[in-house]
């Protein structure tokens, strides 16, 4: 995910996002999510979009306000005061407000109890365009198979199985998550 995020740059093999190597002409495609926390603890949610309007020319501000509200939150909430969950709503809103073409979420729903988990899925869904790249990294499977068009399992950076999600349950007489379970075993 860093390398197609365009973060990191040491790494052997060919890359392209949308015909551009990893850099500048990719990164303006792609919003990324990391998986561990960015943003400031004494931040306070109004400070956040505020920085994000000024590093991404393509972020929607008015589309972050609606999916702060859609996930109960305020602009004036400090980070320091959610629960990771709360955090993890921020940081979703955040990506999921850029014009990108290609959104790569790493792990968006770890750590957050089974109830968040479906509002922060709604909520990723909610604008997304129907011409976006969605890619989310997981091992939460089961929370996902309703929303899975292709499917790509790895293991140490090497693909172990892959294709379209309805396909990949008609081969196997089972749901993607028992896939998952029965590659990974």
């Amino acid at each position: 995910m860093k390398v197609l995020a365009g973060v990191l740059s040491d790494y052997s093999g060919e890359v392209t996002i949308a015909g551009h190597r990893p850099g500048p002409e990719s990164k303006a495609l792609v919003s990324f999510l990391p998986d561990a926390s960015f943003l400031a603890d004494g931040a306070k949610v109004s400070h956040c979009l505020d920085l994000y309007a000024d590093f991404f020319a393509d972020f929607d501000r008015e589309r972050a306000a609606d999916l702060i509200g859609f996930f109960g939150l305020r602009d004036g909430m400090r980070l320091k005061e959610m629960s990771k969950g709360m955090r993890e709503k921020v940081q979703i809103a955040l990506a999921m407000s850029r014009d990108a073409r290609i959104f790569l979420l790493d792990e968006p729903i770890a750590g957050v109890d089974p109830a968040a988990r479906q509002v922060i899925l709604d909520g990723i869904l909610r604008n997304l365009s129907a011409d976006s790249l969605l890619v989310i990294t997981t091992h939460l499977i089961h929370d996902l198979e309703s929303i899975l068009d292709s499917v790509v399992m790895m293991r140490h950076g090497r693909v172990v199985l892959q294709g379209e999600a309805d396909d990949l349950r008609g081969e196997h007489s089972a749901s993607l998550d028992q896939i998952f379970k029965e590659t990974y075993r």
